[in-house]
C-alpha cells in the first residue's frame, strides 16, 4: 500500500511539473535527491563502522556480556514461557543489548535471530506466541543509551552538536520501553483472561 501512495504522489509531481511546463524540475530533484542520498549514506557508512567498531570493542572487553548478565533477569521475567537456556534468550538479549547501545543495524539479525529460535517453540506456526509480541514490543521501544544513528545523521547534515540528543533520547526511549511493557502485559492479561 505504501508502495502505491509513493508511485501516486511520484506520477502527481510528475503531471503536474508536466502540465506546468517545468518538468526540468523534476529531472533536477531526482538527480540531487540521488547525489544527497549517495553522499549520506557514505557518511553514515563510516560513523556506523566507527560505531559497530565500538560495539566489537565493547564486546571483546566484557561490556556486552555484562549487560546480557544485567538483562537476564529481566528477559526470565519478561518471556516466562521460553525455557531458560534456550537459544532465543541469547538472541533476545543480544538484540536488546546492541539496542540499549543505539546500533539497531547491528541488532536485526539478532532480531530475526530471536524470532526463528521462538518459532521453534511455537505450537501454532502461522499465530504469534505471546512472547513474539512481548520481544515486537520491546524491540519497537527499546530503551537506547546512545542514538548512534541519529547521531550520525544530525552529523551528516552538519549539526552544530550532533549529541544533543543524547538525553532527551534515554528520556524518551525509556518512556516508550515502560509503556511498551505495561501495554504488553496488560494486553496478555487480557488475551489470557479471553482464553480463560
Amino acid at each position: 500500500m505504501v508502495n502505491l501512495i509513493w508511485l501516486l504522489m511520484l506520477v502527481a509531481g510528475i503531471v503536474v511539473a508536466g502540465l506546468n511546463g517545468n518538468i526540468e524540475i523534476v529531472t533536477r530533484a531526482a538527480l540531487e535527491a540521488a547525489q544527497n542520498a549517495v553522499t549520506l549514506s557514505f557518511e553514515l557508512i563510516g560513523l556506523m563502522a566507527m560505531w559497530l567498531g565500538l560495539l566489537k570493542i565493547a564486546e571483546e572487553a566484557g561490556i556486552v556480556s555484562l549487560l546480557a548478565k544485567i538483562l537476564r533477569p529481566l528477559t526470565n521475567y519478561l518471556f516466562p514461557e521460553i525455557p531458560r537456556n534456550h537459544p532465543a534468550t541469547g538472541s533476545i538479549i543480544m538484540n536488546l543489548s546492541a539496542n540499549i547501545l543505539g546500533l539497531g543495524n547491528a541488532a536485526t539479525p539478532f532480531g530475526l535471530k530471536a524470532m526463528q529460535e521462538m518459532q521453534s517453540l511455537n505450537k501454532k506456526p502461522d499465530e504469534a506466541t505471546p512472547a513474539m509480541c512481548t520481544f515486537l514490543a520491546l524491540n519497537t521501544g527499546c530503551f537506547t543509551l546512545i542514538p548512534a544513528t541519529i547521531i550520525g545523521v544530525r552529523a551528516a547534515a552538519n549539526s552544530t552538536d550532533p549529541a544533543i540528543v543524547v538525553g532527551p533520547t534515554i528520556i524518551a526511549t525509556g518512556f516508550s520501553m515502560i509503556m511498551a511493557i505495561i501495554f504488553d502485559r496488560l494486553f496478555r492479561r487480557i488475551y489470557n483472561g479471553r482464553r480463560g
